[in-house]
């Protein structure tokens, strides 16, 4: 059963975290033209799967169970370290960061309805509550705090690919605590993240062709660029991926997907201080209304 103790409570949020690093690390690269969005993405995972390389490399040895996978493993990569990490990097050409981690805040209402549809999980009514009030907060986000322009207004296109990346996400997650199908616990954790890395690092190659083909993709060098990129490659990839698979199997993923929350809070904080894009008062609105969402979904039912 899944439990929520301080450990997993650990490791969820040093992953939300990092991921809120990310964010402002994507959009300093992005923002500045140091990097093109895909290239970014192949760049990182390129970087993060060699310095995994000397603890994984036993994944690809012929006895690997990653070949009697190899159908998940591919939906695993697509959705979790290929289409999400893409889709964030192009949402922050024209996503703010704290919009883009604000966003991404309803995935614990795309947690629920997958799981509900894919995974015969069906939510409970506090569940459904919170997630209409977090969907609530996510609107006025959207809105830009005008709620009033919900039928008339014209999203950014940063604002509908993170929404796209963040239900690709739900889906990696259900898929990562799947019981009965290799799941974390029954593999080295070195393999099992090599194998995500390595299969997401051939669908963000197979991306990075028509960025390349438009004649979009670019990278300039240098010691800055390269220590963000650096950065990204180790923090919000390797270490923030091994502990949110630890988080997720210690607490479930409907559980986990409301610590993803947490990414708006540590994101506003670093945009304040180091992108000059402090809070504005429609994102402490729903912020607070997401917590709320939060409160009233993780409360169990009394007897």
């Amino acid at each position: 059963m899944p439990q929520l103790n301080l450990a997993t409570i650990s490791y969820l949020l040093i992953a939300t975290a990092l991921w809120a690093g990310n964010a402002i690390a994507g959009r300093v690269l992005v923002a500045s033209a140091a990097v093109s969005p895909i290239t970014l993405s192949l760049v990182r995972w390129g970087l993060a799967a060699l310095l995994l390389l000397p603890l994984g490399w036993r994944v690809f040895s012929p006895s690997s169970a990653l070949w009697q996978n190899k159908k998940r493993f591919v939906l695993l990569g697509l959705f979790g370290v290929g289409s999400y990490n893409v889709l964030l990097y192009l949402a922050l050409k024209t996503s703010t960061a704290i919009n883009v981690t604000l966003i991404g805040a309803s995935m614990p209402i795309w947690m629920l309805l997958i799981g509900a549809f894919f995974y015969q999980t069906k939510p409970g009514l506090l569940q459904l509550v919170g997630a209409v009030v977090s969907l609530f907060g996510v609107a006025i986000v959207l809105t830009r705090g005008d709620l009033s322009t919900l039928l008339s207004m014209e999203m950014v296109l940063g604002d509908l690919l993170i929404m796209l990346a963040t239900i690709t996400w739900a889906f990696y997650s259900w898929m990562l605590s799947r019981p009965g199908v290799s799941t974390e616990r029954q593999w080295p954790w070195a393999e099992f993240l090599m194998a995500q890395v390595f299969v997401g690092l051939l669908w963000t190659g197979f991306f990075d062709v028509f960025e390349i083909a438009a004649g979009q993709a670019y990278l300039e060098l240098n010691l800055w660029t390269a220590s963000l990129i650096l950065f990204v490659a180790v923090g919000p990839s390797l270490i923030a991926y091994r502990c949110w698979g630890l988080g997720v199997n210690g607490a479930g993923p409907t559980v986990a997907a409301f610590f993803a929350n947490f990414i708006p809070l540590f994101t506003a904080i670093l945009s304040t201080a180091m992108l000059g894009e402090p809070p504005r008062l429609s994102h402490g609105l729903a912020f607070a209304l997401i917590v709320i969402g939060i409160v009233i979904s993780s409360r169990k039912k009394q007897q």
